[in-house]
């Protein structure tokens, strides 16, 4: 009789232990006891048998396998493992066992590469897989915008030539293809992952961390799961914030989750908050044929650069949306159908309310603080720029930390984490991350804003270039909004740009570059950009700061 010793990892619970039993004890001639605690397979066989054979059986399960010795014939003579790899050419996170709560883009981002790095993943997942991004968030909301934007150039064009008709519009067959496409993304880019990495296992539940590598998931038929963790990322993001405004919580008020799959549109829509969620939804249905108005505490994207609110606004309300600034909510009444808004302004009736107030960080009932996890004034969780959480073997990204809440940011933090979690060091920088809000005109900025830079103590000096200055927006009769450029005064270094146009989202990666590259206004000025581009726009903007550009011919150089 022989008896081998295997290593098992990836194992998360006492279910992954009686599976991999299972699974060796089916093999011919093969008795075996697997160990949660231990980690380990003690098989004993009563014939010869190909200890590959074992190993592959187990990792075909999704596990890692590794032959740690052997017993042969009477149990005295000891073989030396085969096929053992040594230390120096074994990846970082060999062994390693990582759990992540949650499964949206930073979550699956450092899963990949964590998985890269030898180590096994569990991810943990309450809900649908894939999160907020495919699922509510980035792609559907960007697949209602652009069919807005196909009803509005039907019915108010800018061409002479071409006439202008209402668009008629089937809301439930816009909404029917927009989720077709949001489940092809899903399952592409996330459940189709899983299935095809063995590294990678899926606990559905709901996770509360023990310790720093205990968590105990509740699973959906109400048992709970003790899965033991070398290290754990939290990547649970984030949900709709809802404002504490008298009658609200018990009114069928929308969130941005429930507005993209109405399949009627609202007659009239009326939106508490003036976020970025508020104007992207506001003017698709405003574009698709609804009434819109919107109550602003404040005003219009009033976290940015004043002059940005200022451009957003008076679009959209030249395309017939109702904008109430510095108007406070003060209740919610919802009878008959008809949502009765009492404001600082005055009441404002409609037959549909939308809550776009923010998003307030997932982390409530998860025992962050009572294992010593900081966060911030809004539960965000506080983590350096090595995604720690300051408790070790805890890291955390994404919606639910206090990073900048773009999905880009947390799938490159995902994948710092995990380079971090396996034995590695990277950061994450920030400051040239470019950020985009899809109105039309669109809103792009990157760096340092004026008022900020001020706030560092550096002296500025800015130019900004309205559209009716760039080819292309003339070329478009369209040259709403403008471009600015702030700069260092005396160098001319470049430090942030601006941008509420057509296109804005595209040309602001030029502009990220050129700041990365500390690139000063008269170098930017003096490369070649194609002619009739939006993205020429930041070569003319940044000859401003020697130049009139309206003494200059087309393409002046």
């Amino acid at each position: 009789m022989n008896l081998y010793t295997i290593r098992v990892t990836g194992m998360t619970c006492d279910h992954c232990a009686a599976t991999i039993e299972k699974t060796l004890n089916q093999l011919p001639g093969a008795s075996a006891k697997v160990s949660y605690d231990d980690a380990l397979a003690k098989v004993s066989t009563t014939g010869s048998i190909n200890v590959k054979r074992m190993l592959d059986a187990v990792r075909a399960k999704g596990y890692g396998a590794e032959l740690l010795d052997t017993l042969k014939g009477d149990g005295q003579e000891r073989i030396p493992s085969v096929g053992k790899t040594a230390p120096s050419n074994r990846k970082a996170g060999n062994g390693l066992h990582v759990a992540i709560i949650g499964s949206g883009s930073g979550a699956f981002a450092a899963a990949i590469r964590a998985v890269d790095a030898g180590a096994q993943v569990t991810l943990i997942e309450a809900g649908t897989l894939g999160g907020t991004c495919v699922n509510v968030g980035c792609v559907p909301s960007k697949i209602m915008i652009r069919a807005a934007h196909f009803a509005h150039a039907q019915a108010a064009g800018p061409f002479h030539g071409i006439a202008n008709r209402p668009a008629q519009v089937n809301r439930a067959s816009l909404v029917a293809q927009q989720q077709q496409r949001v489940e092809e993304l899903r399952v592409a880019k996330y459940q189709n992952i899983v299935n095809a990495n063995p590294g990678i296992n899926v606990l559905q539940g709901y996770a509360r961390i023990k310790d720093n590598h205990t968590l105990i998931v509740k699973r959906t038929d109400g048992r709970e799961t003790q899965l033991r963790a070398d290290r754990v990322l939290i990547a649970t993001g984030a949900s709709p914030a809802i404002p504490p405004v008298p009658g609200l919580k018990e009114s069928p008020y929308w969130t941005s989750t429930d507005a993209l799959v109405a399949k009627e549109l609202p007659q009239h829509l009326v939106i508490i908050g003036s976020s970025i969620v508020a104007v992207e939804l506001g003017q698709a249905f405003l574009r698709l044929g609804s009434m819109v108005t919107m109550i602003a505490r404040s005003k219009v994207l009033f976290r940015e650069d004043p002059a940005i609110g200022e451009a957003l606004a008076e679009a959209l309300t030249g395309e017939g949306m109702k904008i109430l600034t510095h108007t406070e909510t003060r209740s919610v009444v919802h009878r008959d159908g008809v949502f009765q808004v009492e404001t600082s302004a005055g009441v404002v009736s409609g037959d549909r309310l939308l809550v776009a107030t923010g998003r307030r960080p997932n982390t409530t009932g998860m025992g962050l603080e009572e294992i010593g996890v900081k966060l911030d004034e809004r539960r965000a969780i506080r983590v350096d720029d090595h995604m720690r959480t300051g408790v070790p073997d805890i890291y955390a990204v994404g919606d639910c930390t206090n990073q900048p809440q773009f999905v880009y940011v947390a799938a490159a933090a995902g994948t710092r984490a995990a380079i971090n979690m396996t034995g590695g060091d990277a950061t994450l920088d920030l400051t040239t991350m470019p950020a985009v809000v899809f109105t039309d005109p669109q809103v792009a900025t990157v760096g340092l804003s004026e008022a900020e830079a001020h706030l560092k103590g550096i002296e500025t000096e800015t130019r900004t270039l309205t559209l009716d200055n760039v080819p292309r927006a003339l070329a478009n009769f369209d040259t709403r909004g403008f471009i600015k450029i702030v700069a260092e005064a005396g160098s001319g270094r470049l430090l942030g740009v601006q941008a509420v146009a057509d296109q804005a989202g595209e040309l602001i990666q030029t502009a990220g570059l050129a700041i990365r590259n500390r690139m000063t206004v008269d170098e930017l000025a003096g490369q070649l950009f194609p002619y009739l581009t939006m993205v020429e726009g930041l070569k003319l903007c940044a000859q401003t700061f020697r130049k009139d550009v309206k003494q200059l011919s087309c393409c002046a150089g």
